[in-house]
């Protein structure tokens, strides 16, 4: 048998507060913070109505990432995070062994539009920092597209 190894997670959901952003001893930007995605559900119990509730997630990143969560979010925001899921043991001031899991983003990306979202609020759409850079690859000659003559061979 194979041995089948997989961890991708993604969500997409809301700022609960501003990221916790500092530095590890060494340097390295480390940015945390709670995102709450909404969740509908019917009870059976419920005649049908429809319910939402909201789950939390704790969610990490690290380096680059970090640094563009704390110029670009804020308590609000919509944001898209995808990472891999990890467990992490540390030992609390009580002396008792606890383990948190936790999303690791390797990826985040906007969601709301500019000019929305809780940052327009602000001086400018995303308060006091400038807005993100626009990004093009620039096309050194237009895509090639192939002719289909005949699309009788199509599925479709």
């Amino acid at each position: 048998m194979a041995s089948l190894n997989y961890n991708k997670v993604t969500i997409a959901g809301r700022l609960v507060a501003d990221p916790d952003w500092r530095q590890t001893q060494s340097g390295t930007p480390v940015a945390t913070f709670r995102v709450a995605v909404n969740r509908r559900f019917v009870r059976p119990s419920n005649d049908g109505t429809p319910v939402q509730t909201a789950d939390f997630f704790n969610v990490v990143a690290w380096q680059g990432t970090a640094e563009f969560v704390k110029r670009y979010f804020r308590k609000g925001s919509s944001i898209l995070v995808e990472g891999r899921l990890q467990e992490r043991h540390f030992t609390d001031s009580q002396g008792q062994r606890r383990s948190v899991i936790e999303i690791v983003a390797e990826d985040i990306y906007f969601v709301d539009s500019k000019g929305e979202g809780p940052a327009s609020r602000d001086s400018g759409a995303y308060g006091d920092v400038p807005p993100p850079p626009a990004y093009s690859e620039p096309l050194d000659e237009p895509p090639k597209f192939v002719d289909i003559s005949n699309d009788d061979d199509l599925p479709f």
